[in-house]
Parts: structure tokens; sequence; C-alpha cells
């Protein structure tokens, strides 16, 4: 099955490996990067994607920059360094919560690593003076660094298993929304490839077929990047599930037809009202289910939601480069010189999501409530 065959991130201390995400379906290629500057244009340029893969990225990279980090004066030195790599990370992509999520957790390991290691150096006035110890203070240093890069470590690779683990549990939540034999529409990608392990929306779809039932998957093309065909169609081709390849434009027809009984779909941020950030056109499929009277479920970590933002008017949207409306797979589409524009994302405001599903449990109206009792 791909969600143990295939794994997207791999971590190996001195370098992350991952899959070039944009060189998918036509070949499976992976990159060893060793800078955090790779990192950062793994993750802007889409070889990376997918909120909860963004930011167990974006934890890696962090992590490769601390270990080559100069041997600084003072561990206040190195970790006003360390806040500059951080806010390096967070301008690779706006619009994921994940990302920043991931960026304040690995700064507060090491805000606490550092407190802790600064009182261990400390003097006991009570104690006996000991006797010189032999070790320059810059060797004492760099020993000190090298400790906090070993926690950063270690805490880049707790996430991504945290992830797996919550990635399981949405699908399980999932699962008793669902039905043997029912149809399902998926936007984006929200599977292997954009987590840890199993995915967000598409983890239910893969228990399912776990257990045998026969679920019959939609995936919109997802214009214009197309990340439901190159690969949300790959990955569940590749794990053995139904799945079939519509046009975003064609969600209507086969809602119309009663082939979907149920859309699930991802999230990028969560407002703390409920309203959702995800890929550009899941907003419109909102608006036809509710038409159609199918249910419209999100699924995404906790970390998704953002209890500071107050609403989706409040979620900055990135814009992409025109050159991916007016070309396709590198052949121009479009005349030259037509103004584009591209907002990578779009709201779903959220008195067209039915559920918000979680690995803490299901979300229902009232959101503000339930988003808050979960965050707090």
């Amino acid at each position: 099955m791909l969600t143990q065959a295939i794994r997207p991130l791999v971590f190996n201390g001195d370098r992350l490996t991952m899959i070039d995400q944009t060189r998918l379906p036509q070949e499976l290629i992976y990159l060893d990067l060793r800078t955090v500057e790779e990192v950062w244009e793994a993750i802007r340029s889409l070889r990376v994607r997918g909120a909860p893969a963004i930011g167990l990225a974006a934890s890696f990279g962090y992590a490769l920059a601390a270990a080559v980090a100069p041997v600084t004066d003072s561990l206040e030195g190195f970790v006003a360094h360390m806040q500059g790599v951080r806010e390096y990370l967070e301008t690779s992509r706006p619009t994921a919560v994940n990302l920043f999520w991931a960026m304040a957790r690995m700064d507060r390991v090491l805000r606490e690593e550092t407190r802790r290691l600064m009182a261990a150096q400390m003097p006991d006035a009570r104690s006996p003076t000991s006797p010189t110890s032999p070790t320059s203070p810059a060797s004492a240093q760099a020993m000190t660094q090298q400790a906090i890069v070993e926690r950063l470590r270690a805490e880049a690779v707790l996430i991504q298993s945290e992830d797996e683990r919550s990635c399981r549990a949405i699908g399980e939540n999932l699962l008793t929304l669902m039905t043997d034999g029912m149809g399902v529409l998926t936007h984006c990608n929200t599977g292997t490839l954009a987590t840890s392990q199993y995915g967000t929306a598409l983890a239910g779809f893969y228990l399912a077929h776990e257990r045998g039932w026969a679920i019959r998957v939609f995936a919109d093309e997802t214009r214009p990047v197309l990340q439901g065909a190159r690969l949300t169609a790959w990955e569940l081709q590749q794990a053995g599930i139904d799945v079939t390849l519509i046009c975003d434009n064609m969600a209507a027809t086969v809602m119309a037809q009663g082939n979907v009984q149920a859309v699930v779909v991802g999230a990028d941020r969560i407002a703390a009202n409920g309203d959702t950030a995800n890929k550009i056109g899941t907003h419109g499929l909102a608006v036809l289910a509710r038409h159609f009277g199918v249910p419209f479920y999100v699924a995404a970590p906790v970390s998704t939601m953002d209890p500071a933002t107050a609403t989706g008017a409040d979620i900055h949207i990135e814009e992409r480069a025109a050159k991916e409306v007016t070309h396709v797979a590198g052949e121009r589409i479009a005349p030259e010189g037509v103004s584009v524009y591209n907002p990578a994302f779009d709201v779903t405001p959220h008195e067209l999501i039915t559920a918000i599903v979680t690995e803490r449990g299901i979300c229902r109206p009232d959101f503000a409530m339930a988003i808050g009792n979960l965050t707090r």
C-alpha cells in the first residue's frame, strides 16, 4: 500500500530526503536537501506541499540550519541567529498555518533548552569552588550548541511521528461519517504526499480500503497546478483505490447525477469561527454541495486551527506566478501579455461546512465554541 511503501519526507540528521512532487506522476524523484535554503526553495516551489508536510519540512530545515550555525560567544547569540532562520522559513508560504505552528514549536524548544543549559552552567554559590575546567570557552560553547541541535532534531522527528498518529486518528473519525459503497469527491491533494502518512481528507479513504469497503473517489484535477490530477489520482491509483479523475467544472454534473454522497477536503488554515482556507476552488465545491444537499466535510489536524485569526477575512491569501495559469506542462495556453489573477487559496465560510474532522474528534456548529474547546 502506498502509505507504507512511500514516505514523502525522511530525515537523516544531516539531510532531508523528500519526493519532488513537481515531477509526479511522470517520475518518482527523491531530493537530498542539506541546507535551509534548499528546504525553503522546496517549500516555495511546491516540491513539497500540503499544510502538514510544509510544517514538517520547515521543522527539519530549522534543525539543519541549527547544526551549521556559527558558534557564537553566547547562547543568546545562537538564539538570535535561529530567530532569523525561523523568520526566513516563514516567508516560504504565507497561508498554511502549520508552517508557523511548527516554527513556534521549534523556537519554544530552542528557548527552553537554552534556559535549561544556562541554568546548569551557573555555579552554585553553596558549593565549594570547583577546579578550573580544562575545556576552553569556545569548546564549551560548541558543545552546548551541539546539545541544543540534538534536541531540535529530536523535536522535528517527534513532530513527524505525532503527525502520523494524528492522520490515522483523522481517518478513523472520518470513517464514522462514511459508508461502504459511497461516492466521495475530494479536491487538491490531502493524502500521504501532503503529510507524513495517510493524509488528512484521504486518510478516511485509505482506512476504508483497508477494511475492504468499496469507496469510489472522484478527484478534481485542481487547476492551475493540477494537484488532484498529478498527485491525488496517482496516489490513490497506486494504493488500489477506485478513483475517477474529473475536471474542476464537472463537479456539479457528478453531484447532480447522484454519484457523490459526501465532499471531503483538507485545510491550510481554519479561523476561530470555522471559516476555512483551502486550495482555490474549494469554496465553489461547498456552494455546490449545499445546493445538492451533499455533506461538506473539512478534515485537518488541530494544528491547522488558528484561534488568533477571527474570521476568514483575516487570512492572508497567497498569490502565485501568472505562469501557473498561462502554461501547462511548460507550454503556453494563453495569449502573450494577458492579465492573470492567481490566488492559491480561497476561504469557505463556516456556514457551508457540515463538520470539521480532527484527530481529537468531530466539530459541528457552533464551530467557534468547538474550536475554542480544542485549542485552548
